[in-house]
């Protein structure tokens, strides 16, 4: 499917979806849990449906065999979980996630003294953190050079939520109490600041946006892209739990994406609508997402006219015109959710390809995005 975006404005309200992040993570904490637990949510993406139908799998005594898709943490998150039950299970993964890193855990999951690399990904000690507290043994996790903290957050705020207690020492050391239950009666997902993002960026760029149902305490670490609107000039209001952006003038900025990557695109998307050069730190750590994000970037925005470069692990981006012209999601959902965003504000329009990956996070970011379009 192709998408071409015009040069628009935009104007009205929009609610985001649910929080991948936080309905998967719950979803497997459902599925560990020794009560029936309610999860209240406002929709799901194809990662999510991932996480429901492979807890459902689990539960069946024929199904031997789990596609995990193109979900890294779905599979990151379930690979500790596996180790738990009592029989044999064959992965399959499919598209980018087969060259992506994974974990290996020796069978049966048992107590004790765990080191691992968190530079990579915290979605591999979100597994361990899952599954530890239900085996007979206590157990203390080791972790080095722990990018993307907040998302440790996120999972142990749903282990707590689930009666689950784990000690974080400072996200170096993790000490995880063997024998525990996992146990919540009802369990609300907010809304998703990821996508929620590109809303934010598109009333800064573009006109007016009011994003409505948002949980401006979360732990989510994308919530960032709040401040950093407001330090480029946008007008920016929070009234409870509704957020308010329109267009000013704007500036360039200087930010540290390493704890957020997922903010990248939007915010290449921001500094081409900047006077000046800003420069995103955190290139590193967009090598092993659905694309090679950083170069994805790099191709797909200069064919726009957008200048922009890598130098070491910072993206440099000069604001100026942006002509526009016909990109290649390469099947990355926030590249082509930034690509119909800087559409606005290109002469010519965007056309994105393969625009329909965006349903592994937001099925229905089109309807929702050109309902805000000013025709």
């Amino acid at each position: 499917m192709n998408k071409f975006i015009a040069n628009s404005k935009v104007s009205g309200k929009i609610t985001p979806p649910s929080s991948k992040s936080m309905l998967q993570r719950s979803i497997a904490a459902s599925f560990l849990s020794n009560t029936e637990t309610m999860l209240i949510y406002n929709s799901t993406c194809d990662d999510s449906d991932v996480a429901f139908r492979i807890v459902e799998e689990l539960r069946s005594d024929v199904v031997n065999e789990l596609n995990f898709g193109e979900s890294g943490l779905a599979l990151r998150m379930f690979t500790p979980i596996l180790a738990l039950q009592d029989k044999e299970f064959r992965i399959i993964t499919e598209g980018t996630l087969k060259g992506r890193p994974t974990i290996d855990i020796e069978k049966p999951l048992r107590g004790g003294v765990y080191d691992i690399d968190g530079s990579i990904s915290s979605q591999f000690l979100t597994g361990l953190l899952m599954a530890l507290p239900l085996v007979k043994e206590d157990s203390m996790v080791n972790v080095r050079d722990l990018k993307s903290k907040p998302y440790i957050d996120m999972t142990l705020e749903v282990l707590e939520s689930f009666g689950v207690e784990i000690k974080n020492k400072n996200y170096k050391k993790f000490i995880i109490k063997g024998g525990q239950n996992y146990s919540a009666e009802k369990i609300i997902i907010e809304n998703d600041w990821s996508s929620a993002s590109n809303f934010i960026v598109a009333g800064a760029i573009a006109g007016n946006v009011e994003i409505l149902d948002m949980n401006v305490n979360s732990n989510q670490p994308d919530k960032n892209i709040l401040d950093i609107v407001r330090s480029v000039g946008a007008n920016v209001v929070v009234r409870e739990n509704t957020i308010l952006v329109s267009k000013e003038k704007l500036q360039a900025f200087t930010y540290d994406a390493t704890d957020s990557p997922d903010l990248f695109p939007p915010l290449v998307v921001l500094a081409s609508a900047c006077n000046g050069v800003s420069r995103i730190q955190g290139v590193s750590r967009l090598k092993y997402k659905e694309s090679n994000r950083a170069e994805v970037l790099l191709k797909e925005f200069t064919k726009l006219g957008v200048n922009i470069s890598i130098i070491d692990d910072e993206m440099i981006i000069k604001g100026g015109n942006i002509i526009g012209g016909e990109i290649d999601s390469h099947n990355d959902h926030r590249i082509a959710m930034a690509g119909a965003i800087v559409g606005l504000i290109s002469e010519k329009g965007v056309s994105i390809k393969n625009a329909e990956c965006v349903s592994k996070s937001y099925k229905n970011f089109f309807n929702d995005f050109e309902n805000l379009i000013d025709n």
